[in-house]
């Protein structure tokens, strides 16, 4: 099977060239790097990946950090959430920092039935050799839908080299030990509180990465709006760009005063990064409920006939 791995799966996010410095964030995460779980859980358009290649360039350039570990990086899709392909893809992007790691556990993949502790007992062995510290980075595990995989990874995460420190990534919080992990002290975790933009975030974003020419109060609209969420504040930003020089400060007010989740720019967003992600019986039960101003669920099972709402 490695001769079907997507090799652009386990590379490392490029950075933007200007990006909004988040170094309270980044603090958080060089302190929990003694845990064993780093989890950064929000819904899309958050910013998690960059935090996380923001941290990652941190680590390994910046003088005061943290002694900067090795890094192995996986991004997940819908495909991955058969067992022995996600294992394989582990390993090939553990390989990545030594081509040993894993080597006898991916003849163990190809046997039925699969011998799912041995593989895992013989690549946890192959990581407590390593001299050095790891990171294992998976990106949208959220789009992972497997039991047998959560529990592949729980055993990981109960059985972890000192070496290795684990980063997932994900729109919902994952189906693993967090609450025994939080209660040790081994769980690192940022939410969508975490992860909105202050108001002085914004006005960095709006000015510097923008270049948006916004006022004081323009700008605590704009956060105001959309609450932090930092695709938001993309879209509106974009939005504003194209007719800038024709607009005068009034009109940029009224723009901001006015957008709303019915922009055009969002709702692509929207449609794209959230409903078409949806299984289909979720969709259709989204659209059915769409002319709600406010959902119950008798309201729902009203309209689509169920009783599950």
């Amino acid at each position: 099977m490695s001769g079907d791995l997507l090799q652009t799966k386990l590379y490392l996010p490029r950075l933007r060239p200007s990006l909004v410095p988040r170094l309270h964030l980044i603090e958080t995460l060089n302190q929990g790097l003694p845990g064993k779980l780093t989890l950064i859980s929000a819904p899309a358009g958050f910013g998690k990946t960059t935090l996380i290649s923001s941290w990652i360039d941190a680590l390994q350039t910046e003088k005061d950090a943290p002694s900067p570990a090795q890094i192995a990086w996986l991004s997940l899709d819908e495909n991955d959430s058969e067992l022995t392909r996600f294992l394989t893809y582990v390993i090939a992007a553990l390989q990545c920092i030594d081509p040993h790691i894993g080597e006898s556990a991916l003849p163990l993949l190809q046997a039925s039935p699969l011998p799912l502790s041995s593989v895992l007992t013989t690549l946890l062995n192959d990581i407590a050799k390593q001299p050095d510290a790891l990171m294992l980075v998976l990106d949208d595990y959220h789009a992972v839908d497997s039991r047998l995989i959560d529990e592949a990874l729980t055993f990981l995460l109960d059985n972890l080299p000192p070496q290795l420190h684990l980063v997932i990534t994900s729109r919902e919080d994952p189906n693993l030990p967090l609450a025994r992990l939080r209660v040790r002290g081994l769980l690192t975790e940022l939410r969508a509180t975490d992860l909105r933009f202050t108001v002085a975030e914004t006005a960095v974003f709006l000015k510097q990465v923008m270049g948006l020419n916004l006022t004081e109060d323009q700008i605590t609209a704009l956060e105001t709006r959309t609450e932090g969420w930092i695709a938001g504040l993309q879209m509106a930003a974009l939005a504003m760009q194209r007719p800038l020089s024709m607009r005068g400060q009034d009109d940029l007010s009224g723009f901001i005063q006015s957008f709303t989740g019915s922009h055009r720019f969002v709702l692509d967003y929207l449609l794209e990064e959230v409903l078409h992600q949806q299984p289909e019986y979720v969709q259709e039960f989204l659209l059915q409920t769409a002319v709600l101003n406010q959902l119950t669920g008798s309201l729902c099972d009203a309209l689509t006939g169920d009783d599950n709402g």
